[in-house]
This record gives structure tokens, C-alpha cells and sequence, in this order.
């Protein structure tokens, strides 16, 4: 990241996440137009989000973090690996560029370029779903960079993949992509009136899931100090 200056930063999150809701919405549009069987469409939807994330990653994390994500951003801030006016730009320039994906999507399928979404997702057990999808995802994040930074991209991947089926929510994880959701009355579409919840249930599961890891990962740091010491 030091390589690369600020303006380049913010276009790699911009345009990184622009693609991820893309695929997103694009890919439960088409799962949709296919398929009256609910769960092959989230299928549908699934594997090309998994997919994508893993490309994404890859091609825009030595540009900028890969983060796509305010909550992930936030906790980098509060790690003090990023400084608070650049980690506020990149959560503007993440909802910008994923509000653009929508309309990218909606574009490719000639539907309303935004429409805001009647699906209803409220309530207890999916405010849960969504503090478990984005612990989870810290904790990934956080872990692989400790033990395997080479190997995160498919690690996000193949987390958000199994979250996707395993949370009630879907696993939207990413408060960003929640807001770009809320403007497509397609599959992947939240209504507006829902997003509170969901983004502090995301917010609030990756900071949980930095206060964990902060501690289980510290252990690792001085059993490793201790081991080479006695060698």
C-alpha cells in the first residue's frame, strides 16, 4: 500500500467494491430470470460472490487493503493501521462505488438503473445472522493476515461463500453493501426501512470480532518468543 498514493487507493476501493455489488445484484438477477427454485438462485448467487471476492482481492489488495468495506476499514482505524481521514474516505468512496454497482447491474439487465427494494429483512435472528457474518469475517481477515496474508483472498471467499448459506441473513457483512442492496427491489434487495439494524449488527460483530482476535492472536506472538528464547 505504501507504493501507492491516496487517489489510487480510493479508486481501487471505489472500483472494487463497484464490482463486487455488481456481481452481487447482477448475478441474483440473473439466478432469478433463470430459476423459480429459490434455493438453486441463491446458489446462483453464491458462487459468483465467493468467486469474485477471491479476483477482487488479489488484484486490488497491494493497491489498497481490498477492504470494499466500512466495517472492515473501521477496524483497521481502530487498530491504528489507518488513519481516521483516510479510513472516512475510503468508507465514502466504498458507498459511492457500491451504489455504482447497482446501477451497473440494473444497467446490464435494462431494469431501472435504481428501485428501491421491498424485500424485508428485519428482526432478532437476523440482526444475529449479520453480527455472526461480519465477526466471522474479521476474524478471517485478522487471522489470515497473521498466519497466511498470500492465502486471504481465498479465505474471504470461501468465508462468505459459507456464510451465505449458513446465516439467515445471507451474509451481507458489509454496511456498504447493504446500502447498495437497498436500491435494487431485485433478489438480493433489502428494503431500506432494514438497514439500520443490519449495519449495526455489522459493525458490532467486527469489533467484537477484533477484541477476540486481539487477544487470541497475541498468544501465538509470545508462545512463538518464548519457544525461540529456550532454543
Amino acid at each position: 500500500m505504501p507504493d501507492f498514493d491516496l487517489p489510487r487507493r480510493l479508486t481501487a476501493e471505489a472500483l472494487g467494491t463497484a464490482l463486487l455489488v455488481a456481481t452481487v445484484v447482477g448475478s441474483g438477477i440473473m439466478a432469478e430470470t433463470l430459476t423459480r427454485d429459490v434455493a438453486l438462485a441463491l446458489l446462483g448467487n453464491t458462487l459468483p460472490t465467493g468467486a469474485i471476492l477471491v479476483v477482487l482481492i488479489t488484484i486490488f489488495g497491494p493497491i489498497s487493503g481490498a477492504h470494499f468495506n466500512p466495517a472492515v476499514t473501521l477496524i483497521f482505524a481502530l487498530k491504528r493501521e489507518q488513519a481516521p481521514r483516510e479510513a472516512l474516505s475510503y468508507m465514502a468512496v466504498q458507498v459511492a462505488g457500491g451504489i455504482a454497482g447497482t446501477v451497473m447491474a440494473h444497467a446490464m439487465f435494462a431494469l431501472p438503473l435504481l428501485d428501491a427494494s421491498l424485500r424485508v429483512r428485519s428482526g432478532g435472528a437476523q440482526w444475529l445472522a449479520e453480527a455472526v457474518a461480519a465477526f466471522g469475517l474479521v476474524a478471517t481477515i485478522l487471522a489470515g493476515i497473521r498466519f497466511n496474508r498470500s492465502a486471504v483472498p481465498w479465505l474471504v471467499g470461501l468465508y462468505i461463500t459459507a456464510a451465505y448459506w449458513f446465516t439467515s441473513s445471507t451474509s451481507f457483512a458489509n454496511p456498504a453493501v447493504a446500502i447498495a442492496r437497498s436500491l435494487t427491489n431485485t433478489f438480493s434487495g433489502i428494503r431500506p426501512a432494514d438497514l439500520p439494524g443490519f449495519i449495526a449488527a455489522e459493525l458490532g460483530g467486527a469489533v467484537a470480532a477484533l477484541l477476540l482476535m486481539n487477544w487470541l492472536l497475541r498468544g501465538g506472538g509470545g508462545a512463538a518468543a518464548i519457544k525461540e528464547a529456550r532454543s
